[in-house]
């Protein structure tokens, strides 16, 4: 299959091309980083011209970071534009092509007092009019290279290799669900098959996680002890999720299962950077 990644440089979507491409398929790139004529912010001719190359879309593009990130720029008036722009013009797009496509949404989306959930929430209704598929992912960790995007794993490695410690922005009780991302992608892929894609019925909630609960400070010691530095808890409490915590809909469990544990995920990724 061809497939389009909208958003392929970024954490998700540049796993997604490499994981693709392993596995025979054709990754056509969609990213700001690459041309500004890929700017998903402003109509293109060339996204229309890409869509009808593509077999699939992934929707991946956002203007989106880890919890420092959001803490910093959520609720700015440019955080909100850039991404009404994006969801605008690429569903105009997809309107207009009729590709099939998923969408990437989070499990954030029905916490309101988040502009980022308020957004991929959103996106959810321009992809439920299109008949698209939406995925809900659950905190995917994988090399990045933008520090000021660092999501925690990533930042817990940076701190670790830098600093020689692990400073947590906060106490570290809140829990997460994290997920490695080659077990995303594989979701991914699996998802837009054409006879699954076919089966998955409209409103079907396809949350992509590892279905298990987790410490941030516990995911911090894991960091450490494979690195061999200290970690050192902060005082405040969460503020991006407030520690609410939804459950998972296991439907997509019928599909796909991820195979990639904690530790094993955690030291892919301290390797690849290490490396880099």
């Amino acid at each position: 299959m061809k497939y389009l990644i909208l958003g392929s440089s970024g954490q998700i979507g540049a796993h997604l091309r490499n994981h693709l491409r392993q596995r025979g398929d054709s990754a056509i790139e969609y990213d700001l980083v690459n041309t500004p004529e890929q700017d998903l912010r402003r109509p293109s001719k060339m996204l229309l011209e890409k869509m009808r190359e593509a077999d699939f879309i992934m929707f991946l593009a956002f203007d989106v970071g880890g919890a420092r990130y959001l803490k910093t720029y959520q609720h700015t008036y440019e955080f909100v534009s850039n991404n009404v722009k994006i969801m605008d013009h690429v569903f105009d797009a997809l309107k207009q092509t009729g590709r099939p496509f998923i969408f990437a949404s989070s499990q954030m989306s029905n916490m309101s007092y988040s502009s980022y959930g308020i957004l991929k929430a959103l996106g959810e209704y321009y992809t439920k009019s299109l008949k698209g598929l939406i995925v809900k992912f659950w905190n995917v960790y994988g090399v990045e290279h933008d520090p000021e995007k660092c999501h925690a794993i990533t930042d817990f490695i940076r701190k670790a290799q830098v600093k020689k410690r692990i400073e947590v922005m906060t106490d570290g009780k809140e829990m997460r669900q994290l997920l490695y991302a080659d077990d995303c992608c594989e979701a991914l892929r699996l998802l837009a098959q054409p006879e699954t894609h076919a089966s998955i019925p409209a409103g079907a909630n396809l949350h992509i996680t590892s279905f298990e609960w987790v410490r941030i400070i516990d995911v911090a010691k894991l960091v450490g002890e494979l690195l061999k530095v200290p970690v050192i808890p902060g005082k405040s409490v969460d503020t991006i999720q407030k520690d609410l915590r939804n459950e998972p809909d296991r439907y997509l469990l019928q599909y796909w299962r991820p195979t990639t544990s904690l530790r094993d995920g955690i030291s892919q990724v301290i390797r690849a950077m290490t490396v880099s």
